[in-house]
């Protein structure tokens, strides 16, 4: 399974990509920024998208909308990552299309499950 990991932090990143890798077996690419995970997702067509919601520029809903008006992009599954731990802020990711919603800090031994289990739900 190939994952889209757009964060601008890059000890998430980091992070990410090993605990997806270790415990999903999971093949990681890492984009800085909206723009970046765009231009990657067209190319790559990855299985699934981990989107950070805050980031400079272009924020994670305005990258969300974007994937979703291209054709190439529009199927991708998307699960956000918010450090905003509020049900209500996840709620409204839910509501405009995304398939889940995860809370940093994550935990890396589970991240990969958590994920799986958004995806099969």
């Amino acid at each position: 399974m190939k994952v889209l990991v757009v964060d601008d932090e890059e000890d998430v990143r980091y992070v990410a990509r090993l605990s997806l890798n270790r415990f999903g077996g999971m093949t990681v690419i890492e984009a800085r920024s909206g723009e970046e995970g765009i231009e990657f997702a067209k190319k790559e067509q990855p299985d699934f998208i981990l989107l950070d919601i805050m980031m400079p520029g272009k924020d994670g809903a305005a990258t969300f909308h974007e994937l979703r008006a291209g054709t190439d992009t529009a199927e991708i599954p998307i699960v956000f990552l918010t450090a905003k731990s509020m049900a209500e802020e996840a709620r409204r990711l839910i509501q405009l299309g995304a398939k889940g919603v995860l809370f940093k800090p994550f935990n890396p031994m589970t991240l990969a499950s958590e994920i799986t289990a958004i995806l099969n739900a």
